[in-house]
């Protein structure tokens, strides 16, 4: 769901910049200093998944774990990707530093619907036993991430140029069986931890 940079117009850049600004600012300030190792973690991780990417277009579909970093971190996980972004386009030029703004609003919105996931069931104060109630929860983490990046980025790259209309329609069809297999492994990977690791699923208290 990385936009490529020299696509997005003016107007779109900065809305981005503003709406990805004020959505890591909100994360910082939500963030403990005992979250810190998570989310360096996290950050790395989530670097290390979209690196491994096949172009679509002036965007590109991959493997992207933002369900499960706002599964796991809530509102933390924008400064996490915000980083992740950063070193992306600082040293690979995947994505770009105009257009960094705008990824980190798309993916961090992305991330929040993970985080919404989790709190349908049961809440992001605890953790949640394993069961059909986490499954479900991790799977719909995956799911809507990338349901709800591909709808924004869909969104901007059309406000950017009308003419990009197809090639966002082919982004977006591309990116359902990926929602599929991004909530499968999703789900895997919080099972796994909720029976190996249990205590990485229990989320340090918010910043008041």
């Amino acid at each position: 769901m990385h936009i490529s940079e020299g696509v997005l117009s003016l107007p779109v850049i900065a809305g981005g910049w503003a709406i990805g600004a004020a959505g890591v600012a909100a994360g910082l300030r939500k963030t403990p200093a005992e979250r810190l190792p998570k989310t360096a973690l996290l950050s790395a991780t989530l670097f290390l998944a979209s690196l491994v990417h096949v172009p679509l277009g002036p965007s590109s579909i991959h493997l992207t774990l933002l369900g499960l970093s706002g599964w796991l971190l809530g509102w933390t996980a924008l400064p996490a990707l915000f980083i992740a972004l950063l070193l992306q386009g600082a040293l690979f030029q995947f994505g770009g530093l105009l257009s960094l703004g705008a990824n980190t609003a798309i993916m961090g919105a992305a991330a929040l619907a993970g985080y919404t996931a989790r709190l349908l069931f049961g809440g992001f104060h605890r953790s949640l036993r394993p069961g059909p109630a986490l499954a479900l929860s991790a799977f719909l983490a995956g799911f809507a991430a990338v349901i709800a990046g591909s709808l924004l980025t869909l969104a901007a790259l059309v406000l950017s140029a009308g003419e990009l209309r197809t090639t966002a329609a082919l982004i977006m069809a591309a990116n359902v069986p990926l929602a599929f297999a991004e909530g499968a492994l999703t789900l895997f990977i919080v099972l796994f931890l909720a029976k190996a690791k249990p205590d990485v699923l229990e989320p340090s208290r918010h910043k008041a």
